[in-house]
């Protein structure tokens, strides 16, 4: 476990999936939620290299299929420390033979936090070490405390969005994938999205093509922002299990989506789909603040 602090915050990752731990603020009170298997047991986990499902957890490239689960592996395994300050960290995790049974190619996945001010930079690069082109997705899954809800309560909660127009959303829960079914967000006015239990009840909310860039959770109490995330993804969820009356919400950038309902096309095909040529990188970062 590794923790790291400044004036404003005090942040902890864990080696297991270079996941977030803990966010803190001066005060010691915690905003991301702690993780409880009776609801969810996990906290922050990073998605790769697929986001969501694959359709009959089966997928095709290079002439051969693999299996893989949700949401990919890198969730459940050790990364290294690579490089470590009093407000930063960097993690590392490359291929192994086991990957390689699951996903047939070579990479290295960093994850680096950074803090800035009441800010966490979240930042990712995938590097291709492998010999030919690579194929992947990435994707975030934090989990935060809703303020003003307490465990047993029916969930609620107002989220403010960084457009007031019309939102159209995915129906991501055909037996784990997606359709290509869209309709609008019900009950978003002017960009404020009013949600509780039932707002759930098709799973994940699945908004794609840009639609997003920031969201925040607005504290009921004063009616300003609790938790602001920003991302510049192509596709962001927003969870909490249904019927659980689970007391988080999670907000998740996504550079990837499940498999549409019936897919057997090749892997490199899907819809979100990010690919690099031996040698090449890609990087993005995702910014989760604390209050205003």
């Amino acid at each position: 476990m590794e923790t790291l602090h400044n004036e404003l915050l005090t942040v902890e990752v864990s080696d297991l999936g270079a996941e977030l731990q803990s966010i803190k603020d001066d005060e010691g009170k915690e905003y991301l939620w702690q993780g409880d298997d009776r609801y969810w047991g996990r906290r922050s986990p990073i998605l790769f290299p697929i986001v969501c499902g694959l359709w009959k957890g089966t997928y095709r490239t290079e002439g051969d299929t693999y299996q893989m689960g949700r949401h990919g592996f890198a969730r459940d395994m050790n990364f290294r420390v690579l490089k470590k300050a009093d407000d930063r960290v960097t993690y590392v995790l490359s291929d192994t033979e086991a990957t390689m049974r699951q996903y047939p190619y070579r990479f290295m996945l960093s994850v680096t936090y950074k803090l800035v001010e009441n800010e966490i930079h979240v930042i990712w690069h995938v590097h291709n070490t492998d010999t030919r082109e690579i194929h992947f997705q990435i994707g975030a899954h934090p989990a935060f405390n809703l303020p003003g809800v307490k465990e047993g309560e029916p969930i609620r909660g107002c989220l403010r969005f960084d457009r007031g127009d019309k939102i159209e959303r995915i129906y991501g829960n055909h037996e784990g994938c997606i359709t290509d079914d869209r309709y609008e967000l019900e009950g978003c006015n002017g960009g404020l999205w009013a949600f509780n239990e039932e707002s759930f009840k098709d799973d994940a909310v699945i908004i794609d093509k840009c639609q997003l860039r920031e969201i925040e959770i607005l504290d009921p109490q004063t009616a300003r922002p609790a938790v602001t995330v920003s991302f510049n993804a192509p596709c962001v969820g927003i969870w909490t299990p249904y019927g659980k009356n689970a007391p988080f919400l999670c907000i998740e950038p996504w550079y990837g989506v499940h498999d549409h309902y019936e897919y057997r096309g090749q892997f490199r095909d899907k819809y979100l789909m990010n690919h690099l040529q031996p040698g090449a990188s890609f990087m993005s970062e995702y910014i989760i603040k604390i209050g205003e």
